[in-house]
C-alpha cells in the first residue's frame, strides 16, 4: 500500500488528484467546526450528551464526524444522501420506469443520480426544518423567530448539499469513491476520541495487569476485525469460461480459457450502511418524543439500540439483533441483484462463443450463475454480519460504548482498499498509454 502511494506521487496526474482529494477533505473537516449562525451550541451539546446511551446517535455522530453534536453547518452531513440512495434503490423494484433506467447503462444511471440529488436536497430541507421547529423553542435557536429559523434551515440544507457536491467532485477530479471517502474521513475523525474513551473505561485507574490485559484485548479485537474485513473484501469465486474456436477469415481464433471473478462480498459495505441507517431512523424520531422514554416506544427503542444487544440482563432487547442480521442479508442480496445481471452475462458469453465447462449456453448458464451467486452472497453477508457483531458483542457484554465499531471498521478498510485499487488501475492505464505513445 505504501509502495503504491509512493509510486502514485511520482505521476503528475495522479499526484494532482491526491492533492485535490486531500484539499477537499480539509474543507470537509473545517466546515465541521463552523457553527450554524444563531444557534446555542452549548444547549445542543448538553442535549446530545443526555442521549449518549442511544446507539442511533452514536451511529449518527460517527457518520457526521462529530459535526452533528457540535451543530456545525455540516451537522446533517451526507446522511440525507445515504437515505436518498436507500430510497432510490428500493424504488427501483417498485417502479418499472426506474428499473428500466437502472438497466439503461450509463445514461440511465446518470438520470437516477440526478433524481437522487434532488431527493437529497429535499430530505435535508425536511430534516433541517424539523430540527429548527423541534429544538428552536427549546433553546437551540438563541432568539427564536422566522428569520433566525430560516437561517438555520438554509445553513443545514446548504451544508448537506455542499458535501454531496464535494463527494461528486472527488469522484470526478480526485481518486474516486467521493461520498465513501467523505464518510470515511468523518469516521476516522472520531477514532481518537473513541480510543480515549476506551482507555478511560478499561485501562485508566486499573492495576497494571488488569489495564495491560484490557489494552491487549482491545487491540486484538481491532486487528482481528480489520484482518477479517480484508479477507472478506479480497475473497473471490472464479467461474471458468472456455471460448470455442472459430474461423475469422483464414485464421482460427478463440479456444482460450478465462474466468468470471465473482466477489464473495459482492455488495461491499452497502448492506451494513443501509441496515444501520434504517434501524437508526425510528430511534432518532422517537427520541424527539416521550414515546422513547417508556411503554412500547421505550421497548422498541431499546431493541433497535445496538448498545443493548448481548445484554444478558435484558434479553428482550436482543430481538433487534435478529432484525439487524435479516436487514444485512436482505440488502446484500438486493444490492447484488441490481448490480450483477446473470442473464446479461450469459448472453454476452453466448455471443462471444464462451461457455462454462459442463453447462450449456443460455438459460442453463443463467441458472448456474444465479445458483453460485446465491451461495457466495450468503457467505459474504454472513461474513459481514460476523465482522459487525464482534465489536457489538464487546459493547453489550463489557459496556464499551463508542461510535467506532464494526460498521466503522468495515467502511474504513473497505474504502481504503477500494481507493488503492482505483489508484493502481489509474497507474496501470497511464503505463499502457505511455507504452502506446512510444
Amino acid at each position: 500500500m505504501l509502495e503504491t502511494l509512493r509510486n502514485a506521487f511520482k505521476i503528475k496526474d495522479i499526484r494532482k488528484k491526491l492533492f485535490f482529494t486531500f484539499g477537499m477533505l480539509v474543507v470537509v473537516r473545517l466546515g465541521s467546526q463552523l457553527p450554524v449562525p444563531g444557534v446555542n451550541r452549548e444547549y445542543f451539546s448538553n442535549w446530545f450528551a443526555s442521549q449518549q446511551a442511544n446507539g442511533a446517535f452514536n451511529f449518527f455522530s460517527a457518520f457526521t464526524g462529530g459535526s452533528f453534536e457540535k451543530m456545525s453547518i455540516f451537522a446533517l452531513n451526507i446522511t440525507p444522501y445515504i437515505t436518498s440512495s436507500i430510497i432510490m434503490q428500493l424504488l427501483t423494484i417498485a417502479i418499472p420506469k426506474l428499473e428500466e433506467m437502472q438497466r439503461d447503462g450509463e445514461d440511465g444511471r446518470k438520470k437516477i443520480q440526478t433524481i437522487t440529488r434532488y431527493l437529497t436536497v429535499g430530505l435535508a430541507l425536511f430534516e433541517s426544518i424539523a430540527m429548527a421547529i423541534g429544538f428552536g423553542n427549546q433553546g437551540l435557536i438563541t432568539e427564536m423567530n422566522f428569520l433566525n429559523a430560516l437561517t438555520v434551515v438554509a445553513a443545514l440544507t446548504a451544508g448537506s448539499a455542499f458535501l454531496m457536491w464535494v463527494g461528486e467532485r472527488i469522484t470526478e477530479n480526485g481518486v474516486g469513491n467521493g461520498i465513501s471517502i467523505v464518510l470515511m474521513i468523518n469516521i476516522i475523525s472520531r477514532v481518537p476520541q473513541d480510543m480515549a474513551s476506551l482507555f478511560d473505561t478499561f485501562v485508566k485507574g486499573k492495576t497494571i495487569a488488569h489495564g495491560a490485559l484490557a489494552a491487549v484485548i482491545i487491540i486484538a479485537v481491532i486487528i482481528v476485525t480489520v484482518v477479517m474485513v480484508i479477507i472478506l473484501n479480497d475473497a473471490t469465486r472464479k467461474i471458468p469460461v472456455q471460448y470455442a474456436k472459430k474461423m475469422q477469415g483464414r485464421k482460427l481464433v478463440g479456444g482460450q480459457s478465462s474466468s468470471i471473478p465473482l466477489k464473495v462480498n459482492t455488495a461491499g459495505v452497502i448492506p451494513v450502511i443501509f441496515a444501520s441507517s434504517l434501524m437508526s431512523i425510528p430511534q432518532i424520531i422517537m427520541s424527539f418524543t416521550k414515546s422513547s422514554a417508556d411503554g412500547i416506544g421505550g421497548t422498541i427503542v431499546g431493541m433497535l439500540n445496538q448498545n443493548n444487544w448481548f445484554n444478558f440482563s435484558q434479553p428482550i432487547y436482543s430481538v433487534g439483533l435478529v432484525l439487524y442480521v435479516i436487514l444485512i442479508i436482505f440488502f446484500a442480496y438486493f444490492y447484488t441483484s441490481i448490480t450483477f445481471n446473470p442473464i446479461e452475462v450469459a448472453d454476452n458469453m453466448k455471443k462471444q462463443g464462451g461457455f462454462i465447462p459442463g453447462i450449456r449456453p443460455g438459460k442453463p448458464t443463467t441458472d448456474y450463475l444465479n445458483k453460485i451467486l446465491g451461495y457466495i452472497v450468503f457467505i459474504g453477508a454472513a461474513g459481514l454480519t460476523i465482522v459487525v457483531l464482534v465489536p457489538i458483542f464487546f459493547n453489550g457484554v463489557f459496556g464499551a460504548y463508542v461510535s467506532f465499531g464494526g460498521t466503522s471498521i468495515i467502511i474504513i478498510v473497505g474504502v481504503v482498499l477500494e481507493t488503492m485499487k482505483q489508484i493502481e488501475s489509474q497507474m496501470l492505464v497511464r503505463n499502457y498509454k505511455g507504452f502506446l505513445s512510444e
